[in-house]
């Protein structure tokens, strides 16, 4: 799949350009396996770097502007890198932008260059393909021009980019897509940016992705209260418990005590953060043990939270989750991501994905009269160069 995208990625560059690039990179979007709606909460992630990935190509031009073509949208933008960089009504190409504004704030000296790019990442499916879009644009000119940008700085460049287009997301995206390792998941401390490689030996289970095809609008506005939420919930906390400095130094009963006090939707918020925290602390050690079975438990528990206690997910996730939960063959499922949408994520023993494919497509299809998207996925490496 992927040599067939850097295939139709060079060719494409040659016919339009008329020469061979320089630079090929390979920058992969990427799951995550339990930790969802704790990034901003000080607590940790586990994500990974996945198989599906975005292919640039590059070359220098020599003059002072960049010319970015997009192969699957057939579309292309020129930018003068003296010009100040502004946000531009073309939202594909802000991305892009926001490296190079990245760039020039941080002093970096570089010149034009040519860049064709194209993907495989199913976009608006929680695989973060803005930043892989971000952190692959960044890795190419900084291999091109020879800038010797650090790979957790490339990272960190690219979610401020992120931010700079207007989407305040958190580390966890651009960390994962940068410095992911092939069969390993990470497990990311983030508020100390400090990481930690597991073995991600699913044994005799595959990793699939039911993608629900739906997207509540909710989402926006939604994920903004339950941040504000969180925050007067460890402001409660703090005042009742001084030796609190963020939620993962709460326990469960010292929420529970405070029931009263937060109220239940604030009440609900806190006691899913403190429970999905020590659930990212158990799965490192299910994948340790190679105990892959207790992982998709958890996994199942996290929907459950997700669901009840956040209040992020929607009919369509919970019927997909509840529909696998009664198959002996399918060990963990949740909700991936922001939620109100997007895919689930699913442990499925090996020899058994088709049959469970085709039973839940149909279920799916008759409940909601919506055609279910399947992604198979392999745990890969992150932002690289590729050579033949």
């Amino acid at each position: 799949m992927n040599n067939l995208l850097i295939t139709k990625t060079i060719n494409f560059f040659k016919e339009k350009l008329g020469s061979n690039p320089e630079k090929i990179v390979l920058s992969p979007g990427r799951i995550n396996i339990i930790g969802e709606h704790i990034d901003y909460n000080d607590g940790f992630v586990l994500p990974a770097a996945i198989d599906k990935i975005i292919c640039f190509a590059f070359e220098k031009n020599n003059t002072n502007t960049s010319k970015i073509i997009a192969i699957d949208l057939e579309d292309e933008f020129e930018i003068d890198l003296n010009d100040t960089v502004k946000l531009n009504d073309k939202v594909w190409t802000n991305y892009l932008r926001g490296v190079i504004n990245q760039l020039k704030n941080n002093g970096f000296i570089f010149e034009g260059f040519n860049c064709v790019f194209s993907s495989n990442i199913p976009v608006g499916s929680g695989l973060s393909s803005s930043a892989a879009l971000e952190c692959g644009f960044l890795f190419g000119i900084n291999e091109l021009f020879g800038l010797k940008i650090k790979p957790i700085d490339i990272a960190l460049m690219g979610q401020k980019a992120e931010h700079w287009v207007g989407i305040n997301c958190g580390i966890m995206d651009q960390f994962s897509s940068v410095m992911g390792l092939e069969n390993k998941v990470i497990k990311i401390d983030c508020s100390t940016l400090e990481f930690e490689y597991h073995d991600a030996n699913f044994s005799d289970y595959s990793l699939v992705l039911f993608d629900s095809n739906v997207k509540h609008s909710l989402m926006t506005s939604a994920y903004n209260q339950r941040r504000e939420q969180c925050e007067e919930g460890i402001s409660i906390l703090k005042t009742n418990f001084p030796e609190i400095k963020s939620f993962r130094d709460c326990t469960e009963s010292q929420v529970l005590s405070l029931e009263k006090v937060m109220g239940p939707d604030i009440f609900k918020r806190c006691s899913f953060v403190v429970k999905e925290i020590s659930r990212v602390t158990k799965a490192c050690e299910a994948l340790d043990n190679g105990e892959i079975e207790v992982l998709g438990r958890l996994m199942f528990e996290t929907h459950e939270g997700l669901s009840v206690e956040y209040e992020v997910s929607c009919d369509e996730l919970d019927f997909l989750v509840n529909s696998v939960k009664k198959e002996n063959c399918v060990i963990g499922s949740r909700l991936m991501g922001g939620g109100f949408g997007g895919c689930t994520i699913n442990l499925i023993k090996k020899g058994e994905e088709e049959s469970i494919k085709s039973k839940l497509s149909k279920l799916y299809l008759d409940a909601f009269g919506i055609e279910l998207k399947i992604y198979d996925v392999k745990i890969s490496n992150g932002t690289t160069l590729y050579t033949n």
